[in-house]
């Protein structure tokens, strides 16, 4: 007998029924593997005051200065405040290759390439923790908690992160993050974010979903309340607390300087210091934010540009003791070793849009809706002695994670979710 033909109705009822499935599944997820934000609570683990105890086989931290010559080694324990849209992810792809090419120990997250953000962090989110594991580095996204983190480093640890200019910052987050937060979607003009600025309290609610990307971000990440009254004491409390914590505020404005000093405070070779400029997002078709935009920008993330103006004047008198010739000179050198780098490993020579990569291992991961974020497509014919470093330097975050061995089950069941929702 003939098979019949489905009746249209049929197909539609079904394919109601399957799309009713999927956001129920993904509902169930989200609420499995985000856990609520409470931007003023932070909680721990029950051994908080314990800090990590290295095995008698594990090597003692190194510290400039600490050799018999009197030649700096290079330190090997590290804490890098991932922040958001600062150029973290090329400071991350940078401290992979560092720890995978000395075999050192990561504190990864557990199903997830970040830490549950946005909540605080707790050493029980580290993949395979034990109550008192010792980790070399742990820089993967995060909403800072020091007594956390500091539990899971030998004493000495160097602690960084970046920064960014407030207005340029809000600029890359407001984009980037834009589909994820339902406080944008009633934005109907072209320019939202030229919208959001004319008038930023009409649409902003700070208890709003994932409204901790719409202002003072930095603030948010470093585990503070980015809702202070910028009048309140307590911003320059917190300010000075992460002068007190941290051995070098980077900026991203000066990136090439920034890991100058870095490369100086961690006594590492130039060829670690290495890189190509990764999670870039291609030119908007809306002009950057300039004038009075600017300025508004500024404005409504004003405890990030308190933060920010604290940083870059102690960042120029880190410069300053360095000394601006041999900064000059050090930086060409850095410069000069990229641009050697960039001819020897990029096909084309440059970034491309994400439909031109070639390799699906190259692709980086894409905000929801759209696909921004450039990458890079790797010669075909690279000489022995580079094919390793340029694979490595090139590598996006989400596969270099896997390729180190950490467990990203949910990230992964997100991204399948999401090519097969074409999302």
């Amino acid at each position: 007998m003939p098979v019949l033909p489905k009746k249209p109705w049929e197909s539609k009822a079904k394919g109601l029924m399957l799309g009713a499935l999927f956001t129920s599944f993904l509902l169930l997820l989200y609420s499995y593997v985000v856990p609520p934000l409470h931007s003023n609570m932070a909680f721990t683990t029950s051994e908080t005051a314990a800090p990590c105890s290295p095995a008698p086989s594990e090597p003692g931290v190194a510290t400039p200065g600490n050799s018999s010559a009197g030649e700096c080694q290079p330190r090997r324990d590290i804490v890098f405040m991932k922040t958001h849209k600062t150029a973290s992810s090329t400071l991350l792809n940078i401290l992979f290759r560092f720890g995978q090419k000395h075999g050192l120990k990561f504190a990864f997250p557990n199903g997830r390439n970040d830490f549950h953000y946005p909540s605080f962090f707790a050493r029980s989110l580290v993949q395979d923790y034990r109550p008192g594991a010792c980790f070399n580095i742990i820089c993967n996204h995060m909403r800072f908690h020091y007594e956390e983190v500091r539990g899971l480093v030998r004493p000495g640890a160097a602690f960084i992160t970046v920064i960014r200019d407030p207005a340029r910052l809000f600029e890359s987050s407001f984009h980037y993050f834009g589909s994820v937060v339902p406080l944008t979607w009633k934005l109907s003009s072209r320019d939202k974010l030229a919208e959001f600025l004319q008038d930023p309290d009409r649409y902003y609610d700070p208890s709003g979903y994932n409204a901790h990307y719409l202002r003072n971000l930095l603030f948010f990440d470093l585990g503070y309340d980015s809702g202070l009254d910028p009048g309140s004491p307590r911003v320059q409390e917190h300010i000075l607390e992460v002068e007190s914590r941290f051995h070098l505020v980077l900026l991203q404005e000066y990136f090439d300087e920034s890991l100058v000093l870095l490369r100086e405070l961690l006594c590492w070779d130039l060829e670690d210091m290495l890189y190509f400029k990764l999670n870039a997002r291609r030119d908007s078709p809306v002009p950057r934010l300039s004038g009075e935009l600017y300025r508004r920008a500024t404005a409504w993330n004003l405890l990030d540009a308190r933060l920010y103006h604290h940083f870059n004047a102690s960042f120029w008198r880190k410069v300053e003791a360095f000394g601006h010739e041999r900064m000059v000179r050090e930086v060409a050198e850095l410069r000069q070793a990229n641009e050697r780098m960039r001819r020897i490993c990029i096909d084309g020579g440059q970034a491309v849009n994400a439909e031109a990569i070639q390799d699906s291992a190259m692709q980086p991961w894409q905000p929801l809706g759209v696909k921004s974020i450039l990458g890079y497509n790797l010669k075909k014919s690279i000489g022995p002695h580079h094919e390793q470093l340029c694979r490595r330097m090139l590598t996006p975050e989400i596969q270099y994670l896997s390729d180190l061995g950490a467990n990203l089950w949910v990230t992964k069941l997100w991204k399948f979710l999401r090519d097969f929702l074409r999302w």
